[in-house]
C-alpha cells in the first residue's frame, strides 16, 4: 500500500464523454458528509454529520447519524439513524432500539446501527431507475448490534449482527440474528475451536466484545430474473449479507430466516469455488438491481487483506486471520454458476501495474456501485481513492480525498444531478490523464538523460520481455 510522500489530490482524471456524471457522496473522516462535483469541488458539506454509510434520496434528503457511542463503551455503534434536509434540518430520526448505560455518558436510547441500512422503495441504497425511495417511506431495514452470551460458542461476550425492520414510528416489525443461525454456516470443528478461544474480540466495554462475523452489508435482492424464472432463493424480499471476518456471502430467506444461498468460507468445496478463488474480508456484497447493466448478478468488493478462521499455521499461530492476500478485486458473478462475469483487480493496467497488487488494495472498508451507463464506481477506502471504471476497465474518473491521513473512506455513491433540485448542474471540465514521467513540482528539474549520458563498451541492452521473480498474479 505504499505511495509517494507527495502526490496530487482531488480529481486527477475526468473524461466527461465516458462518465456517468453526477455528484459523489461520501463521509469525510473527522469532517462530515461531503457532496462533490465531478471536478472535485464540495457543493455541500454537512459538518459533523456522520455516515456509516451516508445515503441520499431524491430531493437532497440525506441519511446518516448524529453521533457514535464512545468506542470504549461499544464497538462501532451509531447512536441513531437520522434524515436531514438540504439545510441540515432533522426530518426523521430513530434511536429507540436499546437503552444502554455508558458510564459517564449515562443511560440513553440508541439505535446501535452499523455498516448498512435500506430505505423502503430501493433495495440497495443507490440510484436505480424506477426504484427510488421517497420521503414518505414507512419501512427501514437496519443492521444493528446486540450483546449476547452464548457459552457454547464462546465464553466471551459476543457482538451479534442483528437485522431489524422498523416502521416510520420506530416500531420493530421483524428481526433476525446471525448468531442464532451459527450452525447454518457450516464451520468446521477446527474453526469452531478457534472461535471459542477468540471470536475476534474487540477492546470495547468492560470485558471486550467478540465480533465473530463483522457483517458490513445488508440489502434486499429486489426484483430479479432469477425469481421470475422460478428460483425461490432469489425472492425479492430476501436479504443478502457478507462477513468480513469469516469470508462469506449469503442470502437469507426473509420468510423463514433460513440461509438459502451461501459462498464460503471453504473455497475448495467445488470446482466452481476453486475457480472463483477465496473472497477475503468482503464489503458491500449486493445484487445488481433490475434496470442496471448486469442486473441479477452479485457485485462485491473483495478486499483481500487478512480474515478467516482455521487451523493455526505459519501464517497465523492462533488460527485467526488465516486467509491473506495483498490486493483487492471487485467481482461481478453469476449467483447460479458462480462464474465471474466482470472483474477489476490488480492486473488491470488501468488501475495499477501488472506486478504490483498493492496499487489496487484496500484491506478495509470500500464499495462498488453499478452505474446506469454500465460503468462501476469503486471506492478504495484505505487510500481515499474513488474511481469510475468502464466495462472495458478504462479508468475515466479518479478522485483522491485530500485529508485521508490515518482515517479512511467507508463508501461512496454517485448521485444524479436531478436528485438535487437545489443546484444547477455544474460545468463539466475534462481533466486528461497526466503523464507521470513529465510531471514535476516547481523547482524540480527534468531528468536530463541526454545531457548526462555516457556509453559503456560491451553492453547488450535490455530485453523487453525480461523475466520477473513472479511471472503472474493468481
Amino acid at each position: 500500500m505504499g505511495r509517494p510522500t507527495v502526490f496530487p489530490t482531488g480529481t486527477t482524471i475526468y473524461d466527461p464523454e465516458k462518465c456517468q456524471s453526477g455528484y459523489t457522496l461520501f463521509t469525510g473522516p473527522n469532517k462530515g458528509v461531503l457532496l462533490i462535483n465531478m471536478n472535485g469541488k464540495a457543493v455541500r458539506y454537512w459538518k459533523d454529520f456522520q455516515g456509516f454509510p451516508c445515503k441520499m434520496i431524491p430531493g437532497g434528503h440525506l441519511f446518516g447519524h448524529l453521533g457514535e457511542r464512545d468506542p470504549e463503551a461499544a464497538y462501532q455503534d451509531q447512536t441513531d439513524l437520522t434524515e436531514v434536509d438540504w439545510d441540515g434540518n432533522v426530518e426523521w430520526t430513530f434511536n429507540r432500539n436499546q437503552e444502554v448505560d455508558d458510564g459517564d455518558g449515562g443511560k440513553q436510547w440508541v439505535a446501535r446501527t452499523h455498516h448498512d441500512y435500506q430505505i423502503e422503495g430501493n433495495p440497495v441504497g443507490y440510484h436505480v431507475p424506477g426504484q427510488e425511495s421517497t420521503n414518505d417511506f414507512n419501512k427501514v431495514l437496519l443492521l444493528t448490534h446486540n450483546d449476547v452470551r452464548k457459552p457454547k460458542i464462546s465464553p466471551q461476550l459476543l457482538l451479534d449482527d442483528r437485522l431489524i425492520e422498523i416502521d416510520r414510528e420506530g416500531n420493530i416489525q421483524w428481526e433476525w440474528s446471525t448468531l442464532d443461525h451459527l450452525n447454518d454456516f457450516n464451520f468446521t470443528e477446527a474453526q469452531k475451536n478457534v472461535i471459542y478461544r477468540d471470536p475476534n474480540t474487540q477492546d470495547a466495554g468492560a470485558e471486550g466484545e467478540g465480533d465473530l462475523f463483522h457483517v458490513n452489508c445488508a440489502s434486499y435482492l429486489g426484483p430479479n430474473h432469477w425469481y421470475d424464472e422460478g428460483d425461490e432463493r432469489f425472492n425479492p424480499n430476501n436479504i443478502i449479507m457478507d462477513s468480513r471476518e469469516a469470508n462469506m456471502l449469503w442470502i437469507l430467506d426473509h420468510e423463514t430466516g433460513d440461509i438459502v444461498w451461501k459462498i464460503g468460507p471453504d473455497y475448495t468445496a467445488s470446482r466452481e469455488l476453486r475457480i472463483l478463488g477465496a473472497i477475503i474480508g468482503p464489503h458491500h456484497t449486493h445484487m445488481i438491481p433490475r434496470g442496471l447493466p448486469g442486473e441479477g448478478n452479485i457485485l462485491v468488493y473483495d478486499n483481500g487483506g487478512w480474515a478467516g478462521y482455521d487451523q493455526p499455521s505459519q501464517v497465523s499461530k492462533t488460527g485467526l486471520k488465516t486467509q491473506r492476500r495483498d490486493g483487492s478485486r471487485v467481482i461481478e458473478l453469476d449467483p447460479v454458476t458462480l462464474k465471474v462475469v466482470w472483474e477489476c483487480r490488480d492486473t488491470n493496467e488501468t488501475v495499477g501495474f501488472p506486478f504490483s497488487a498493492h496499487n489496487f488494495y484496500s484491506p478495509l472498508t470500500s464499495d462498488a456501485q453499478r452505474l446506469e451507463n454500465g460503468n462501476t464506481l469503486i471506492c478504495e477506502g484505505t487510500t481515499g481513492r474513488i474511481m469510475e471504471m468502464t466495462p472495458e476497465k478504462e479508468l475515466v474518473w479518479e478522485y483522491v480525498y485530500p485529508d485521508v491521513g490515518p482515517a479512511l473512506l467507508y463508501r461512496a455513491y454517485r448521485i444524479p444531478y436531478e436528485w438535487i433540485p437545489q443546484l444547477d448542474a455544474p460545468e463539466e471540465v475534462a481533466i486528461p490523464r497526466c503523464d507521470n514521467a513529465q510531471f514535476r513540482l516547481p523547482g524540480a528539474e527534468a531528468t536530463g538523460y541526454d545531457e548526462a549520458e555516457v556509453s559503456v563498451e560491451g553492453t547488450t541492452g535490455f530485453h523487453a520481455n525480461s523475466a520477473h521473480c513472479v511471472d503472474k498474479l493468481n
